[in-house]
């Protein structure tokens, strides 16, 4: 099989539907070129033999991809999460165990079609961002062999970067799913916290802990995010997925704002490219409609020293605490230094460090809230494996400079390429945003993967489909053409829910406007019409989508939410009003807007 075999979702959905390969063929090809990989890169712990193999191919008989959307599709998970009758080691033998049951999301997926190909080697209990500390052998980044892979989901990386798997399993719980994305040219999705159930993972802090995806597209994660995204009763950490942040907000984004980091806030640390190249990526997220707005970055980056420097490392030391005391050659000595001083750690301690957190949680969300995502570097820059040898704890905090705070924070993450160093090693940047904004941050890494036009893993050169709609997150936008505008009688009821104006527009020109009978207050009727129609001056605000059921319950008859047309051919929620409520209604669509009919009153 090549190296550069097409193993995105579509690709294989349309190799099977065209019977050009089956996925037993697939699997028993892929299977043959992991066990000739792994012993350069060390990617699995544990390859999947044929016989192990054998009864995923086997449910698939009889099906076919119009059954099962994930038919026959090749993944690889994390050794730190559960396949039942496989042994679970965190990359630990001490530790090591055989789980009777899969991690539900494991579950999930193999329901949908998917076919386990083995558990992949990562940093000891997933504490490190680099892809070394483990005694299964040291993974080597897929490009340029004097770099690590990145981790701790390090073989998670590698499977896909090297054409192994379509997906992979991670985890992340301070930038484990993100650092070995922008090392092997991937998309790596960090989901808000409970978004995927954690049943069935060995916790890293289980406060924390999100597993992840790798892919080759944001399209892809999107959709595989959309199937698995549950609530799940098994996993008391586990959170439902809101409305808003289903497969349908996944689409082209509108204009938008963008925070990026206080040029002093940014860090490098030597590398001569990172700012040149962090700017051209700046320059192409202005390209697909985003203003750049920069944000004072020191509420986050304090959030982050926390994750190391406070009580959250002995939530790291109760998992494996016990083993560590009974046999510490067990752990690898850069993972016992890490946890030396948990023991010390005190409850004072703790319950300190979590106010401080909740402080400065509330000055990044207010942050947030005057934008629609952030971006950063995903890394200052790389380090080669020798300088990991040389100084192996600076070198990985250095890697988790922009990732460290963000499930601290209770935020969503996406990790995707934006470039190649002078010397070939991807680089790339973060998208993050509100926890729940996942699709839409999906949205945007999409529409600038397909903006860079960059290759795809193994060298693949491929065009990417534009979604059909258009991206949409937690806040709604609803356009208003009378009481509700600026500073008139009603514009109290969205300021109370949080709404800001976006802009002031037309609607196409295909209504009239009345103004209805009865009052105070005044009230306009926006009607569409199939002729005669004029535009009519509307505002666009945009409010929490939480808060649109309540601001919806409060309308009187006869208006309404609906879609309305605006001058650019867009459609967007707003008023409208039944054609009944116009009896005694005086037609004012001369005036052109409500501001205008009301100033010819006084």
């Amino acid at each position: 099989m090549s190296h550069n075999f097409d193993l995105r979702l579509d690709t294989l959905r349309t190799a099977y539907h065209d019977d050009r390969i089956t996925p037993r063929e697939l699997i028993t090809e892929l299977r043959d070129k992991a066990a000739a990989l792994n012993p350069d890169y060390h990617l699995f712990i544990h390859l999947l033999s044929l016989e192990e193999l054998e009864p995923y191919l086997a449910a698939l008989d009889g099906k076919s991809p119009d059954e099962l959307p994930l038919y026959g599709i090749p993944f690889a998970i994390k050794d730190n999460i559960d396949l039942a009758g496989i042994p679970t080691t965190a990359a630990c033998p001490a530790f090591a165990y055989t789980p009777a049951e899969s991690a539900s999301v494991v579950r999930r997926l193999v329901a949908l079609g998917a076919v386990p190909l083995g558990k992949t080697n990562l940093d000891q209990f997933a504490t490190g961002l680099n892809g070394t500390r483990s005694p299964y052998g040291e993974c080597r980044n897929s490009v340029l062999p004097e770099y690590p892979s990145g981790g701790s989901s390090a073989g998670s990386s590698l499977a896909v970067a090297l054409g192994i798997a379509t997906f992979a399993l991670g985890t992340d719980t301070a930038g484990s799913g993100r650092v070995p994305a922008a090392l092997n040219n991937l998309v790596g999705l960090k989901p808000s916290k409970g978004l995927l159930s954690t049943h069935g993972l060995v916790p890293a802090c289980r406060t924390l802990d999100c597993i992840t995806y790798f892919t080759a597209t944001a399209c892809e994660a999107s959709e595989l995010l959309a199937l698995t995204a549950q609530i799940d009763p098994l996993d008391a950490y586990s959170r439902a997925n809101p409305q808003w942040n289903d497969g349908g907000a996944f689409g082209t984004p509108r204009p938008f704002r963008f925070g990026v980091p206080q040029a002093h806030h940014l860090q490098f640390f030597g590398c001569d490219e990172g700012p040149e190249l962090f700017a051209n990526a700046i320059e192409q997220l202005r390209a697909i409609g985003g203003e750049p707005v920069e944000l004072d970055f020191s509420p986050f980056l304090e959030a982050a020293r926390l994750l190391y420097e406070g009580p959250w490392v002995a939530e790291r030391y109760s998992v494996m605490g016990e083993l560590m005391e009974r046999d510490p050659e067990a752990i690898l000595p850069v993972i016992r230094a890490v946890l030396a001083k948990a023991p010390s750690a005190t409850a004072v301690e703790a319950f300190r460090a979590q106010y401080r957190l909740q402080e400065l949680k509330a000055l990044s969300d207010a942050l947030l809230s005057t934008v629609d995502c952030v971006l950063t570097p995903t890394i200052g820059r790389p380090v080669t494996l020798a300088e990991l040898h040389a100084e192996p704890v600076l070198r990985n905090s250095e890697l988790g400079y922009y990732t460290n705070f963000m499930n601290l924070l209770d935020y969503a993450a996406v990790a995707m390429p934006s470039a190649l160093m002078d010397n070939g090693l991807p680089w790339g940047v973060t998208l993050f945003g509100r926890a729940f904004t996942d699709q839409y941050l999906l949205s945007l890494a999409d529409a600038l993967q397909r903006r860079t036009a960059l290759p795809l893993t193994g060298g693949l050169a491929a065009k990417l489909p534009v979604p059909a709609s258009a991206a949409s997150h937690d806040k709604a936008r609803l356009v208003v053409c009378g009481a509700h505008l600026d500073g008139l009688a009603l514009n109290w009821q969205l300021r109370q829910r949080g709404a800001t104006l976006q802009c002031k527009t037309r609607s196409a020109p295909a209504y009239r406007l009345h103004a209805l009978a009865g009052g105070p207050p005044l009230r306009p009727g926006m009607v569409r019409v199939a002729e005669n129609g004029v535009a009519i001056e509307v505002e666009v605000w945009e409010l929490p989508s939480a808060e649109l059921g309540s601001f919806l319950t409060r309308i009187p008859a006869p208006l309404g939410l609906g879609k309305v047309e605006l001058a650019d051919g867009s459609w967007e929620t707003g008023f409208i009003c039944d054609a009944w409520g116009l009896e005694g209604a005086e037609d004012i669509s001369r005036f052109g807007g409500w501001r205008t009919w009301l100033a010819s009153r006084e």
